[in-house]
C-alpha cells in the first residue's frame, strides 16, 4: 500500500526515537530527503504526496544502516556547518556544532586582520572552519590543508559547492612536520587536530570508532602529539602577531595553553562551547622579543 512522505517520515522517526536516537526528527528527514533525491524545501511541499516503491525502499534501507550505528552524515553525505552545505565522507570527520566555536574564533581573527587576512585551516578535514571564514570574511582568504588527499578530495568538492574557488585553495601537509615554503606568512591558523588518547579510541561510541577515520582521531599516546607539534612547527608560519587557534577535547584546554606558553605563544585564551566547556585555545606570536626589540 502506497505511504505518503510525511507518513514515512513518521515512521523513520519512530523507529529511530525507539532505538534512543537523540535527533531523530532531524535524522528522519535527512534520510527521507536522501532517498527521495529532494531538498528540505521540496520535502515539505510534498509530505502528502504519495512516495514511489523505490524511495521506500532506499528509506528502509537507509534506516537500517542508520540503525546498525552508521552516522546519518556519511548515509546522507553531506551535512550543515555554521549554514553552509558540507560533503562529507569516511574520509573525514563529521562537522560538529563544538568545532563551531574554532570557526566563530577564526572569524573575529580574521575580521580584525582586515582586508587580504589569510588563513590556514590545518589538519582541514572537510575544510568546514576555513570555509566558514571565507564565507564570512570576504576580504580574507584561505588554504585548506591536510595530509589526506581523500580529504582533500572532500575540501576540493566543499570549495566549489560554496562558490569560494576565488579566495580558497587546497594543498596537501603533514600537520606533524615543518610546513612546506607555499604556507606562511597567515594571519590565523585554525586547527582540530586528532585529539583523542591512542587507549581511549576503543571505547568511543561506536557510531565514531567504526566508521569516522581513526587518522583524524588519533593523537597519540596522552592525545596531545598535535598540539606539541603544530604549536612549535608551524609558528614560523604565522605573521608576528598572528594567532593560532585550536579545538581541544574536554579537559584538555589547560594542558594546550601550557604547551602555548612553552612555545612563547603570548595572550593565550581560552573560549567555551554551548555546554560551558572550555572548547578552543588560542595564542599570540608575539610582536616583541624580551628585550622590546622586533623578532
Amino acid at each position: 500500500m502506497a505511504t505518503t512522505y510525511n507518513n514515512l517520515y513518521l515512521d523513520a522517526r519512530h523507529q529511530l526515537k525507539s532505538a534512543g536516537v537523540e535527533s531523530a526528527q532531524l535524522e528522519a528527514r535527512e534520510i527521507v530527503c536522501a532517498a527521495a533525491g529532494k531538498s528540505r524545501d521540496q520535502f515539505y511541499r510534498d509530505l502528502m504526496l504519495y512516495a514511489s516503491d523505490q524511495v521506500e525502499e532506499k528509506t528502509a534501507e537507509l534506516l537500517r544502516r542508520r540503525l546498525a550505528g552508521e552516522p546519518v552524515a556519511y548515509l546522507v553525505g553531506e551535512w550543515e556547518f555554521y549554514g553552509l552545505p558540507m560533503e562529507v565522507s569516511q574520509e573525514v570527520l563529521i562537522p560538529r556544532m563544538d568545532t563551531e566555536v574554532l570557526a566563530e574564533q577564526a572569524i573575529l581573527r580574521a575580521r580584525a586582520a582586515g582586508e587580504g587576512a589569510r588563513v590556514l585551516d590545518l589538519c582541514a578535514g572537510s575544510g568546514c572552519v576555513g570555509l566558514a571564514v571565507a564565507a564570512n570574511v570576504p576580504g580574507c582568504r584561505a588554504v585548506l590543508a591536510d595530509v589526506s588527499e581523500g580529504a582533500l578530495r572532500i575540501c576540493k568538492q566543499n570549495v566549489r559547492r560554496n562558490d569560494l574557488n576565488a579566495r580558497v585553495t587546497c594543498i596537501q601537509a603533514d600537520a606533524r612536520e615543518v610546513p612546506p615554503p607555499a604556507l606562511w606568512d597567515f594571519d590565523v591558523i585554525a586547527s582540530n587536530p586528532p585529539y583523542i588518547p591512542s587507549w581511549e579510541i576503543e571505547g568511543l561510541d561506536p557510531s565514531v570508532r567504526d566508521y569516522e577515520p581513526r587518522l583524524a582521531l588519533d593523537g597519540g599516546a596522552d592525545g596531545l602529539d598535535f598540539y606539541r607539534l603544530i604549536a612549535r612547527n608551524w609558528k614560523s608560519a604565522l605573521r608576528l602577531g598572528g594567532t593560532l587557534l585550536f579545538e581541544v577535547g574536554m579537559g584538555q584546554d589547560t594542558q594546550v595553553a601550557a604547551i602555548l606558553a612553552q612555545e612563547g605563544y603570548q595572550d593565550i585564551c581560552t573560549y567555551p562551547d554551548t555546554q560551558g566547556i572550555q572548547r578552543v585555545v588560542g595564542g599570540v606570536v608575539p610582536l616583541l622579543d624580551e628585550s622590546g626589540l622586533l623578532d
